[in-house]
């Protein structure tokens, strides 16, 4: 599994989560800081990515637009520090590789996780 680490998460993220045996890349590497969401998510399509993020937008664009991918992992917490949060974010991208493989918009915060399947029907 490849994923991108959105903006509004930490550098950091990438070395932790490779530690566990995923490919990871924060988006400051390879797009503009000020790239609209729209951009990531095509980008990440386009490269077989999935998102890791902190910003709700993008469940509301995946509403939106019907899509099938990229898969998205949302969290849903104030504090989104790697050392917060690395032990749930490894134990849901175990939990759910599977419906993140197929296209899922994954949402974590400290007490669930919570799979959605995409497309995502209202």
């Amino acid at each position: 599994m490849k994923l991108l680490i959105d903006m509004n998460l930490s550098p950091q993220w990438a070395s932790v989560l490779e530690k566990t045996g995923l490919e990871a890349v924060h988006w400051s590497l390879i797009g503009r800081p000020d790239a609209p969401d729209q951009e990531i998510l095509e980008y990440a399509t386009a490269h077989g990515y999935v998102i890791f993020t902190h910003d709700l937008d993008f469940g509301a664009i995946l509403a939106a637009t019907n899509a099938e991918y990229p898969s998205v992992i949302q969290v849903r917490t104030q504090d989104v520090t790697v050392d917060h949060l690395s032990h749930l974010i490894v134990s849901a991208l175990k939990q759910f590789k599977k419906h993140l493989d197929e296209g899922a918009l994954i949402t974590i915060d400290e007490k669930k996780f919570r799979a959605r399947i995409l497309p995502l029907r209202t």
